[in-house]
């Protein structure tokens, strides 16, 4: 893959790095080599990324060829949101506080080259910033605040490759040649890929949707395909433009990273499992029980509760039932309620934090079915057994920690009974093309859905146990077809 660098003038850009191409911007935009160009990495080192600027366009136009720029147009949207930009500060709290607690001024700016800072205490905050907002050179600015007693990052901005101070250009240049030689092992490593997969999850979550021994069943599968794989976390946001397709295993809702990672995706033109749609759309009960029961799909007798209601899940539902918050998973967030004076502890104190909750009839049964959909097809069909002596899957203690599960049992989609699938694929398709866990209570001959889950589980040996290896070849073969659609190549093997 080419490695460009463009700049308004290559004066402003003096340095040779061995395989690395120093272009103008007006060369790169109207040049037809460039435009025909295959595959090309294209770091924009513009004097300014404003709107509709020769910069703004130089990024536009690298995503348009098919080119990974550098930043790419969300990341230039992104240094301008001080929405973003308060998110990076939470987010980057702890680091912030560590790396500036010497600082005596009430501002300080920060100088980040390729990732780095001239003073190795602020290395590690740089790199942080550099993996949210990936643009070459940047500029923060923080400020402390007395109120709350601590710093906050106030801004982030490009630097134009002439703006380099003079007693920093050296560093800046040994940065440079540091970065572009990883880039090469990089383009080398990835020289027999078609494609870029990037799998986001968190190794230190303590229930993922798959674990480590599935994630590398992922990772194989997918390299089996054309993909090379690289695994993301939380900070990698600012990597997205790198990749061609992105697969969320971590548990997702919508205040929370991985919702902004499928955003972030989706705008950039990704194939991306979870979509944001389905993160939305499945995470919240609410609007679940409103669109199952207009279209008739069977569910336990349901009420949305608000403040001026709850008190009639008493009548209407009768002792005991379910409460439960809109967002709630994996048995979390979930409550069940024997009487009247439960009712009046727990609906209040549920609507503190949501205006509308959900309360369900309850329906004791041994276990739960659980069928996976993915790309509008059943993939896998599983029991999940309710743990001993308890009505959930899940027993937890008072501060939500597991403390015990039941057992699962896995078999062939076609050994299932046809109404049972008949009815998670029309509820799936009322939500999507993506990747969703559809859980059913069944009573006698008949089927009642609970709830669809986006990012489901799939773990080695539990929803794997029937299709073993072809499950994970299965998907990475949807996602194949998918970005080759996008992209408008030819057809896989």
């Amino acid at each position: 893959m080419k490695v460009l660098i463009v700049v308004n003038d290559p004066k402003d850009w003096p340095l040779a790095i061995e395989d690395v191409e120093v272009v103008s911007a007006r060369s790169y935009l109207i040049s037809p080599f460039y435009a025909e160009l295959q595959a090309a990495r294209v770091f924009n080192l513009c004097k300014s990324y404003r709107y509709q600027s020769t910069g703004y366009y130089v990024s536009l136009l690298a995503a348009a060829r098919g080119h990974k720029p550098l930043p790419d147009v969300a990341t230039i949207q992104d240094l301008k949101s001080q929405t973003i930009i308060r998110i990076a500060s939470d987010e980057l709290d702890e680091i912030i506080q560590h790396s500036l607690a010497q600082i005596k001024s009430s501002d300080f700016t920060l100088s980040i080259y390729f990732g780095h800072n001239v003073a190795k205490r602020h290395d590690r905050l740089a790199h942080h910033l550099f993996k949210l907002f990936q643009a070459p050179l940047l500029r923060a600015g923080f400020s402390y605040s007395d109120k709350d007693e601590k710093w906050e990052l106030r801004s982030i901005n490009p630097i134009a490759a002439n703006d380099i101070p003079e007693e920093h250009r050296e560093f800046a240049v040994e940065m440079a040649r540091e970065y572009f030689k990883g880039s090469h092992r990089m383009t080398h490593r990835r020289r027999a890929a078609r494609y870029d997969l990037a799998i986001l999850h968190d190794p230190k979550e303590a229930e993922p949707p798959s674990s480590e021994r599935a994630l590398q069943r992922f990772g194989r599968a997918a390299e089996s395909v054309g993909f090379a794989v690289d695994f993301l976390g939380k900070d990698d946001y600012g990597r997205l433009a790198e990749f061609d397709a992105l697969f969320i295993r971590e548990t997702t809702s919508v205040l929370h990273h991985t919702y902004r990672f499928a955003r972030r995706a989706a705008a950039e033109g990704l194939v991306v499992i979870d979509d944001p749609e389905s993160i939305l759309r499945c995470t919240n009960k609410v609007f679940l029980a409103e669109l199952l029961t207009r279209h008739r799909i069977p569910i336990p007798r349901t009420m949305i509760l608000h403040h001026g209601n709850w008190q009639r899940a008493t009548t209407e539902l009768g002792f005991p039932c379910i409460l439960k918050k809109p967002d709630s998973s994996f048995s979390q967030g979930v409550v069940k309620v024997e009487s009247k004076e439960e009712l009046a502890e727990q609906a209040p104190a549920l609507l503190q934090k949501s205006d509308l909750i959900i309360a369900q009839e309850f329906m004791p049964t041994d276990f739960d079915w659980r069928i996976g959909i993915f790309d509008r097809q059943p993939l896998y069909a599983c029991k999940y057994f309710m743990a001993k002596k308890h009505w959930q899957i899940i027993k937890r203690d008072e501060e939500g920690h597991k403390l015990t599960d039941g057992n699962a049992e896995t078999m062939p989609v076609e050994h299932c009974p046809q109404g049972l699938i008949k009815m998670a694929l029309k509820a799936c398709n009322l939500i999507g093309d993506g990747l969703y866990g559809v859980d059913v209570k069944q009573v006698g001959n008949r089927f009642f859905l609970i709830e669809i889950n986006d990012n489901p589980n799939i773990d080695y040996g539990v929803e794997d146990k029937v299709l073993k290896d072809e499950l994970y070849l299965r998907m990475m073969r949807v996602f194949a077809r998918r970005v080759d659609a996008r992209k408008g190549g030819g057809a896989w093997a």
